[in-house]
C-alpha cells in the first residue's frame, strides 16, 4: 500500500489532482458563458442552462457504466482513455454552428468525462493507506475545484478576448490535451486491483443503495451540489442584468470565489481526524446556510460574500462525503464511489430547474429560500449518519 507523502504518494496523487483539473476545466467552462449562449442564440436563463446541465447529466450515466468497466478492466486505462476522447470531443465542440448539436456534444463530452471521476477514488482506496486516503481526497477534491475555477476564468475571459464562446472549447481544449499527455507517465499502474466478476455489479449496486450507511451520504451529496452548483448559474445572469452589466470575463472572476473550497479541501483531512466525520459535515453545512444569506442583499459585495462562505462549505462537505464513501466500503469501491457521484451530478442537473421558480418569483433572494429548504434536508440526513455512526462504527 501507497502510504503518505512517500515519493509515490506524490506522483500518484500529482496525476489524479492534475487529471482532475482537466476534468472540471472542460465541463465547467460554459458556466460564465450561459448569459452569452442565451443572446447569441436567443435562450432564456433555463434554456440555456442545459448546455451545462446535460453535461453533468452526461457524467452521471457515464459514471457507473465507467465504474463498471473499471472494475472488469482496470483503473488507468479508464481514467486516461475517456479523458482523451472527452478532450477531443470538447475540440469538436468549437466547430458547431447550430446549439441542438451543441447540446447533444456536450452530453457526449459529460459521458466521457466521467471516467476519471468514477474510477480516482476506487483507485485510491485500493492504492493508499487509510491515513494517505483521507489526505489524498482532501487534495484531489482541491484539484477539482481549481479546475472549476480554471476552466470558468478562463472560458469567460477567452470568450470575450477572442470574440465568441467557440473560442474557450477550442483553447482549452488543445491545452488540456498537451496536459494529458504527463499523464501517461505519471500514474503509477494499479498494484491491489482485482477484477470483479460477471454478474456481481447488479448485486454490489443494489447492496450499495440499500446501505443505511451510505443511501443518506449519496443524498447530502446530491442535494447539496444541486444548490450550490446552480447558484452561481443565477448569480452570473442577476450580474449580467442591468444595473450590473458585467461582461462574460467578469463573471468568470466570480468563481475566484471557489478559492476557499479549494482551501477547505486542502485542510479537511485535519478537520476530520480533529473533530469526526459527521461533526465535520454538520458544521459545513451550518456554515453554508449562513453564507447563503448574503444572497439576500441587492449589493455586490455581500454577494461575493455569500459565494465565498458557500465555497468553503460545499467543499468541505463534499470532502467529508466523499471520505464517508471511500471507508464504509471494502468491495465494489469504485462502483460505491461512482454512485456518491451519480447523485452529486444528478442533483447538478436538476438544480436549475429546481431553483428557476423560486428566481422567477423573487429573484436572488428567492433562490436564498430555495437554498435554505434543501440545506434544512441534508442537515437532517447528517444528523442520522452521525447517530448510526455511533452504533455502527464507519471501517478504517
Amino acid at each position: 500500500m501507497i502510504d503518505l507523502k512517500t515519493p509515490l504518494w506524490w506522483r500518484a496523487t500529482l496525476a489524479l489532482g492534475l487529471g482532475s483539473m482537466l476534468v472540471f476545466i472542460n465541463l465547467y467552462l460554459t458556466q460564465p458563458l450561459l448569459p452569452l449562449l442565451a443572446r447569441d442564440f436567443g435562450l432564456s436563463a433555463l434554456a440555456a442552462g442545459w448546455v451545462l446541465s446535460v453535461s453533468t447529466l452526461g457524467l452521471a450515466v457515464g459514471l457507473l457504466f465507467w465504474a463498471r468497466v473499471a472494475d472488469r478492466l482496470g483503473r488507468k486505462p479508464v481514467m486516461l482513455g475517456c479523458l482523451l476522447a472527452a478532450l477531443l470531443l470538447g475540440i469538436m465542440i468549437s466547430r458547431v454552428a447550430g446549439f441542438g448539436a451543441l447540446v447533444w456534444l456536450r452530453a457526449l463530452q459529460g459521458f466521457f468525462l466521467a471516467g476519471l471521476p468514477a474510477t480516482a477514488v476506487a483507485y485510491m482506496g485500493e492504492e493508499f493507506t487509510p491515513k494517505a486516503l483521507v489526505t489524498s481526497i482532501g487534495i484531489y477534491i482541491a484539484a477539482n475545484s481549481m479546475g472549476g475555477i480554471a476552466g470558468r476564468i478562463f472560458g469567460g475571459l477567452i470568450a470575450q478576448w477572442a470574440g465568441g464562446w467557440q473560442a474557450s472549447f477550442l483553447i482549452l481544449g488543445g491545452l488540456s490535451l498537451l496536459l494529458w499527455l504527463p499523464l501517461l507517465k505519471l500514474l503509477p499502474r494499479s498494484r491491489h486491483f482485482v477484477p470483479a466478476a460477471r454478474g456481481e455489479g447488479a448485486r454490489a449496486l443494489l447492496g450499495h443503495v440499500r446501505n443505511p450507511l451510505l443511501w443518506p451520504v449519496y443524498l447530502v451529496g446530491g442535494l447539496n451540489f444541486m444548490v450550490f452548483l446552480n447558484q452561481y448559474s443565477y448569480v452570473a445572469f442577476h450580474l449580467a442584468a442591468p444595473p450590473f452589466n458585467l461582461a462574460p470575463a467578469a463573471l468568470g472572476l466570480l468563481f475566484l470565489t471557489y478559492l476557499t473550497g479549494t482551501f477547505a479541501s486542502g485542510i479537511s483531512g485535519w478537520l476530520i481526524h480533529r473533530f469526526g466525520l459527521c461533526q465535520t459535515l454538520l458544521l459545513a453545512i451550518g456554515i453554508m446556510a449562513v453564507g447563503n444569506l448574503g444572497l439576500l442583499s441587492a449589493r455586490l459585495p455581500l454577494i461575493l460574500l455569500a459565494l465565498l462562505v458557500d465555497s468553503f462549505a460545499f467543499f468541505l462537505a463534499h470532502a467529508c462525503a466523499s471520505s464517508w464513501v471511500g471507508r464504509s466500503v471494502q468491495h465494489h469501491r469504485a462502483l460505491a464511489s461512482s454512485l456518491y457521484l451519480v447523485f452529486y451530478y444528478l442533483g447538478a442537473s436538476l438544480g436549475g430547474l429546481y431553483l428557476y421558480p423560486y428566481w422567477q418569483w423573487a429573484g436572488l433572494p428567492g433562490v436564498a429560500a430555495g437554498m435554505m429548504l434543501v440545506l434544512a434536508v441534508t442537515a437532517g440526513l447528517s444528523l442520522r449518519l452521525w447517530r448510526l455512526e455511533r452504533r455502527v462504527p464507519v471501517s478504517a
